[in-house]
């Protein structure tokens, strides 16, 4: 039974649920602190997670920092072209749903990159069939031949980064 115990102990998680506590109690006080440790070790010990599958990850922490600048100005990039969709004088662009392939070994990388994609605007992942490693993707703006290459293009270099920053070569 202690070993069960000891195992869901995780003071790491402990302590970012009492950072995660005082800032949506909006201070930092001892009472917010104590009662945030206090949450944070029944959450813990109430409601144990999985070990995370982080064997083979070697993660290229430069090369995550130069991504997240990209992912940044990727971000700026798609909110005007999705604003730009909407308030164009035009009928509104032809959508799609494809299947895209994913590379990528481990499902917490697939996870990470489902995120990075789902948080970009103009597209969505739908669906993920973690067995063949296949994304349904529903796209916003579809019209044109370009349009699909452009997207299937980024989907691509998207998990090529991914790889590089996290997957052992």
């Amino acid at each position: 039974m202690l070993a069960g115990i000891s195992r869901r102990f995780r003071p790491w998680f402990i302590v970012w649920i009492t950072l995660m506590w005082c800032l949506l109690m909006g201070e930092f006080t001892w009472a917010n602190v104590i009662s945030g440790l206090l949450v944070g070790f029944v959450v813990v010990m109430a409601l144990p997670l999985p070990a995370m599958p982080i064997a083979g990850l070697q993660v290229r922490w430069l090369s995550l920092a130069g991504y997240l600048l990209i992912w940044v100005k990727d971000l700026f990039v798609a909110s005007f072209k999705v604003a730009w969709l909407a308030l164009r004088p035009a009928a509104p662009p032809q959508t799609a749903v494809l299947q895209v392939p994913m590379r990528v070994s481990s499902e917490l990388i697939l996870s990470f990159a489902t995120v990075l994609y789902n948080l970009q605007p103009g597209g969505s992942v739908s669906d993920i069939d973690i067995a063949n490693r296949m994304w349904t993707v529903h796209l916003l703006d579809a019209g044109t031949e370009e349009a699909l290459a452009r997207e299937i293009a980024a989907i691509a270099t998207l998990e090529r980064r991914l790889i590089h920053i996290f997957e052992r070569s």
